[in-house]
């Protein structure tokens, strides 16, 4: 599990090059290359968001004003196309989204419930992904104020 500062179409990862900021790699390389799977957390948008959980659903309430899903990353530190060539299953996770890396792009396999797919999360990407024909909402328990249970077999269905 790695966070991820922009995501391009292709599933290439930037976390070295964020505008003034060049924080380097670390060992980010070395874990992403290496991992049989590995998971990108991070929020959807940058900035001042402001979202909100209740009875089971997300509101965005203040969307933030820097885009994460770009058309192009600034400079590639994780390669879609080096993981899709090796077989290694790829997960990007949000607040409002689950994407899979499939033949060298990214698809959308999940939205959290309450959102609207065009405004929260297409109208919040430079580019449109693939849209998985079997679409599924998050877990509603996600978005809940009680326990999660490790039970609960949907929450982890995207790491099997």
């Amino acid at each position: 599990f790695l966070g991820m500062g922009e995501v391009d179409r292709y599933g290439n990862i930037n976390v070295s090059n964020l505008g003034k900021r060049i924080p380097g790699t670390g060992g980010f390389v070395d874990i992403s290359q290496n991992a049989k799977t590995v998971v990108f957390c991070g929020k959807f948008t940058n900035g001042d968001i402001k979202t909100e959980a209740e009875d089971g659903q997300l509101k965005i309430l203040q969307d933030g004003h820097v885009k994460k899903f770009v058309d192009k990353v600034r400079q590639i530190t994780f390669s879609g196309e080096y993981a899709t060539r090796k077989g290694q299953k790829v997960v990007y996770v949000t607040e409002r989204a689950v994407f899979r890396l499939e033949n060298n792009r990214l698809v959308l396999t999940e939205i959290a419930p309450g959102l609207n797919l065009k405004e929260d999360i297409l109208a919040q990407m430079e580019f449109e992904p693939e849209i998985a024909c079997d679409l599924k909402t998050m877990d509603a328990a996600i978005f809940k104020p009680e326990k999660m249970s490790h039970k609960n077999e949907n929450i982890f269905s995207q790491f099997k």
